[in-house]
């Protein structure tokens, strides 16, 4: 089966107003850049930097020769065992160093890969399985239990066990993963006959890779999502659609990494999980095609261990989201850290606060590069230039070959400035969410456009400003309240380490805001936090309610999860 298409596009695009805002260095498209697969990509990079380090994980490097090798013998295994192009391969693992010779490997096979949130329940690791139909899962050893609990209720008839270790030389680790307790292999949580990943790599190793035909059209990435009914659906990527983002990201960044250019390798701070869509074309796309090193860390969560990696390491480039930034600001210790190598810092995922990026700038000397993207879109839509060096509340400027168009309810392009719903149309959006039809035509405009759910204004230099996913919107006695601008507000608060606002029930206004505020300091009352906010914002956005936590629930991203907050609240008042 294959993923619905985008209906074709009926009329012309709308004027770019973007394009003048470019530096004269960058596309206006990538239409040539076009053509082949992720395999040709990975295979030319294994090449031409095959001495140069590819991956390092816990103090371990090894090289793009080395990851080709590897590549190599997962293909061959997996070919050995009848699998190839139209099998989907799920990977359950965080970032370790494991990970992308089995992505690679997989793809040189003609699979499709399916990414897996480790952290998953056998509840949800159950619903991908079975509506992705994987056969066969690759997991880390400490997650294998989920795996075993879930695997009678799916197709799984192969898995495939990866030790913390594998390719490290290194045996008996184990890392903390959640809830400050560190994450044991469960004895009884292995599943029976599960392959070990140190065998597959001995089967498959020096064996002829069968050559497989497949094209830019083929699907590369099943990326798991929510959507218009909660139910989590897989976006269909392409080769095609992934390497139109890897160009998309080349030209948009190069010029500006190539111009502070100091002759050595760069090297990309992996901290977002890979699995993840950010991290997958930033850290590992993106970094593969220009031959860098990802530099994993595993646990991103354990903030002092962090930390002492980047005292530690030469670095080059850091991507994360704004809670991660805002916690290892946070640290006693960053000031200890050479920021002097810094060329680019990438930020995604939700939306940077003002004041983190502030912080950040006056830290490290760099300025957060924000952008914009989703699963559907593989990820990249929007980024702010390269070049920039103060924070701009934008999320930037759409990337050369994509069209963005605000629509009113009804569909209609809304004039400039306006807020409405953001759509985009370019070779980085998928074809639909797998074999879902009705899902692909709901999120798809007569004209092709791609609605993403979240509300945009354009400014007047074509840069696109975020106020808030459509759904989240507060709205107070008639008018709009955005949980983006109060939660920025609120964040500003010398006491206020972290804020997630959310729009709970109201007999008097409809909905009331509610902030949820994780303090930095205990005296901290609400009253003084309310009387912040009336200064910054007018009164109908203003707090009506404050509730103090010692933390904010979050996905394995780091992104705050309003909708668990709201949750909670509505149970407590049944």
């Amino acid at each position: 089966p294959t993923a619905a298409s985008a209906p074709t596009p009926s009329s012309q695009p709308p004027p770019r107003p973007w394009l003048t805002s470019y530096s004269a260095s960058i596309p206006a498209t990538i239409d040539d850049r076009l053509g082949g697969t992720i395999v040709e990509m990975f295979d030319v990079s294994v090449r031409r930097y095959e001495k140069a380090a590819a991956v390092e994980s816990f103090g371990v490097q090894y090289s793009y020769a080395r990851l080709g090798e590897l590549a190599n013998a997962v293909a061959a295994w997996l070919q050995s065992q009848g699998l190839g192009r139209g099998d989907q391969i799920a990977v359950m693992m965080p970032n370790v160093a494991a990970y992308l010779p089995i992505v690679f490997g997989a793809l040189k096979a003609g699979c499709t890969v399916v990414n897996v949130n480790p952290l998953y329940t056998a509840r949800e690791l159950t619903h991908q399985l079975r509506d992705s139909g994987a056969r066969t899962i690759f997991v880390l050893a400490q997650f294998e239990h989920t795996v075993k609990a879930a695997k009678a209720e799916t197709p799984v008839d192969r898995v495939v066990r990866v030790m913390l270790g594998d390719l490290l030389g290194i045996k008996g680790m184990v890392v903390n993963y959640v809830g400050g307790k560190k994450t044991p292999v469960k004895p009884d949580g292995r599943v029976d006959g599960a392959f070990d990943f140190a065998k597959v790599i001995a089967a498959g190793r020096g064996k002829r890779v069968m050559p497989v035909s497949i094209d830019e059209n083929d699907l590369a990435f099943l990326q798991y999502t929510g959507g218009t009914t909660g139910v989590s659906k897989g976006a269909a990527l392409s080769h095609r659609n992934i390497l139109a983002n890897v160009a998309q990201c080349t030209a948009w960044f190069e010029p500006v990494v190539q111009s502070r250019n100091d002759g050595r390798q760069d090297i990309m701070v992996t901290a977002l999980p890979l699995y993840h869509i950010f991290a997958l074309m930033a850290c590992c796309m993106f970094i593969v095609k220009r031959g860098g090193c990802a530099l994993l860390i595993t646990n991103p969560r354990d903030i002092p261990a962090f930390v002492t990696t980047l005292k530690t390491r030469r670095f080059s480039m850091i991507s994360g989201v704004n809670t991660l930034y805002n916690a290892l600001l946070d640290n006693p210790k960053i000031g200890e850290v050479d920021w002097k190598q810094l060329k680019v810092t990438l930020s995604g995922g939700m939306a940077t606060q003002r004041a983190v990026a502030e912080r950040w700038y006056k830290q490290t000397g760099q300025p957060i590069i924000e952008g914009y993207g989703l699963s559907e879109t593989s990820p990249g839509v929007c980024f702010n230039r390269a070049d920039n060096t103060k924070f701009s509340g934008t999320v930037g400027l759409p990337w050369p070959s994509t069209d963005v168009s605000i629509r009113g309810p009804d569909g209609v392009e809304l004039p400039m400035g306006s807020i409405g719903e953001l759509t985009v149309k370019g070779p980085q959006v998928m074809g639909g969410y797998w074999n879902r039809p009705d899902e692909t035509a709901a999120v798809t405009t007569p004209d092709g456009y791609f609605r993403t759910g979240d509300l945009a204004l354009m400014l007047p230099d074509g840069e696109i400003k975020i106020v808030d996913r459509l759904k989240e919107m507060i709205l107070v006695s008639g008018f709009n309240v955005y949980p983006n601008e109060v939660e920025d507000v609120i964040a500003r608060h010398p006491k206020v380490r972290e804020a997630a606002v959310v729009g709970l029930p109201d007999g008097h206004s409809g909905e009331a805001v509610h902030a949820f505020v994780v303090a930095r300091d205990d005296s901290l009352t609400a009253d003084e936090l309310k009387a912040f906010c009336a200064t910054e914002l007018t009164k109908y956005k203003c707090p009506k309610f404050v509730t103090f936590r010692s933390e904010l629930p979050k996905t394995n991203v780091g992104k705050v999860l309003r909708r668990v907050l709201r949750e909670e609240m509505m149970a407590k008042a049944v």
